[in-house]
């Protein structure tokens, strides 16, 4: 048999995610894990048994392109209270395979070939190879330390004639740290100034502590009508492995992005769309998720005070940073290795969601767990 020549790779810097390697090795060493961002607890009855209900009423065909009617119109109606202008659930909103095939769409429809694309490290490990495989060029700017804010100068100065998006988080994954409204209201002056687009990863907008506030893009004039806001249900609803999300974009950004999302999954599965429909009705499914979890994060760090770990702030997201800076001067991929096998704790190290591999000696650990795997994860950290 004659065998292809080596097939040249259009992403030869990836390789396996961190996500996956040290969900393997906790499995390996039956180590705790606080890597990899998903809950260990159950999801709410009353949502599986709507799942239930429509796949017994035989709603197990393919839904619309779009997203069936009735989520999108729930989703248009869970926004008007949070933003001055209705949506229009036609034209605007788009159900996608989670987050990652919305954002993934996103960028693919709005990215062309030597585009420059903005991205704020640390980010989330998906916004670089997607802009890579559609021609484009992510061009990196390092938020500041210890509450990894903008530098505004850093950032106008990376842009270029051929920079066409900025790419943010908000809450931010890893970091933890979230974007005030007035920080929104300045973005908003540099994209239009420039003529730019932005991309907003929101998907963890119902983690929010300390009393403080998500502000979308979605609530900022100038940036509704640049950009696109990517949500997840999965994160939302404690279902991950569901890959459930939605996009928010005016009509003619909405048009281009579902060419994309059309030919990348076509359709998301019906009978979970009509059952978050349903569950979306009420709002305390989702409005009291800001309590919950910062109830989680204070136990966390509460178990963890003892321990020679310092925490950063962790304004949003289920993860909490932790310096171990006074404990080893190890590569953090290395001490996160190192804890998951001798301790027994599962953790992701920092440097991989900056491009330049930048090492603060930093570690995130989720703490969307259970109270006894909380406990039990801390109490081997605090023998470090």
């Amino acid at each position: 048999m004659i065998q292809a020549s080596t097939t040249p790779s259009k992403l030869p810097q990836v390789g396996t995610t961190i996500f996956t390697e040290m969900s393997a090795l906790a499995l390996e060493h039956s180590a705790i894990n606080l890597s990899q961002g998903f809950p260990d607890f159950p999801l709410d009855a009353q949502l599986i048994d709507l799942v239930k209900y429509y796949m017994t009423e035989g709603h197990n065909q393919y839904a619309p392109m779009p997203g069936v009617p009735a989520l999108r119109k729930q989703i248009a109606s869970k926004l008007k209270p949070y933003h001055a202008d209705p949506f229009d659930a036609d034209q605007e909103i788009t159900i996608t395979s989670g987050a990652t095939e919305g954002l993934f769409a996103t960028i693919n429809a709005l990215v062309h070939p030597l585009d420059e694309v903005i991205i704020l490290d640390p980010s989330y490990d998906l916004y670089a190879p997607a802009v890579v495989l559609a021609g484009g060029n992510p061009i990196h700017v390092e938020l500041e330390l210890p509450d990894f804010s903008i530098n505004w100068d850093k950032l106008e100065k990376a842009m270029s004639p051929r920079t066409r998006v900025v790419i943010i988080n908000n809450p931010n994954n890893p970091a933890g740290s979230i974007l005030p409204r007035a920080e929104l209201e300045r973005l908003a002056e540099l994209v239009v100034s420039k003529d730019l687009m932005v991309i907003s990863d929101e998907v963890y907008e119902h983690m929010v502590y300390d009393g403080l506030q998500h502000h979308s893009i979605l609530s900022v004039p100038d940036l509704r009508d640049r950009g696109v806001a990517v949500f997840s249900f999965g994160k939302t609803f404690h279902a991950t492995g569901w890959k459930i999300g939605y996009t928010v974009a005016p009509p003619n950004i909405t048009k281009e992005l579902r060419k994309v999302h059309q030919f990348v999954t076509f359709s998301v599965n019906t009978p979970i769309q009509l059952a978050i429909a349903d569950y979306l009705s009420d709002p305390d499914h989702y409005q009291g998720l800001s309590v919950f979890f910062q109830e989680k994060r204070d136990m966390f760090l509460n178990l963890m005070a003892t321990s020679r770990f310092k925490p950063l702030p962790s304004r949003g997201t289920y993860f909490q940073l932790m310096s171990y800076a006074d404990i080893s001067d190890r590569p953090d991929r290395e001490m996160a290795h190192w804890m998951t096998v001798e301790h027994g704790v599962a953790s992701i190290p920092i440097s991989v969601f900056y491009q330049n591999g930048r090492d603060h000696k930093l570690l995130r650990f989720c703490f969307g767990k259970n109270t006894s795997t909380l406990q039990e994860a801390a109490k081997k950290l605090c023998k470090i």
